[in-house]
């Protein structure tokens, strides 16, 4: 073998290994439109839903919207999930229906909930999860309508 092809080939690749980068196991964020958002936001007054973001399979959790009550009064609750080990913070976001914002934070072990004061007309909620990586995800964005009789 001719030592002149076989040095530059090898360093080559070891430049190419070192160049590479991490290689570890953690899920990149989606490629969603707000994946990197620092803190939650609302459009001040709409209760219109915008949308959401499908978090990596790695962070999958399950956060559970309930149905308003005759006060108007929303639980909205943590179920863990596969990633609960990876979830940092959840703020939960009501805007309501004469156009005031008010929001909860919700903590991270199964079954902590937080209950919204909404109205008695249709408010909006939204549900931003941030991960022990710093991504935050808009992951829940519904419209809360009141509950008639019927």
């Amino acid at each position: 073998m001719n030592f002149r092809i076989v040095l530059p080939v090898l360093v080559i690749v070891c430049a190419a290994v070192i160049f590479a980068g991490c290689t570890g196991t953690q899920p990149a964020a989606t490629t969603g439109t707000s994946a990197q958002t620092s803190e939650p936001s609302s459009t001040t007054g709409s209760i219109v839903p915008g949308p959401t973001e499908t978090l990596p399979a790695d962070y999958s959790v399950i956060i559970d919207v309930g149905e308003k009550d005759y006060l108007g009064k929303i639980p909205v609750t943590f179920q863990g999930g596969k990633g609960q080990v990876f979830t940092k913070k959840i703020d939960v976001t009501l805007t309501r229906s004469d156009g005031t914002v008010s929001t909860a934070t919700i903590g991270t072990n199964k079954g902590d909930s937080a209950t919204l004061e909404g109205t008695k007309q249709t408010d909006r909620v939204e549900v931003w999860i941030t991960m022990v990586n710093g991504v935050t995800y808009k992951i829940i964005d519904v419209q809360s309508p009141y509950r008639t009789r019927g």
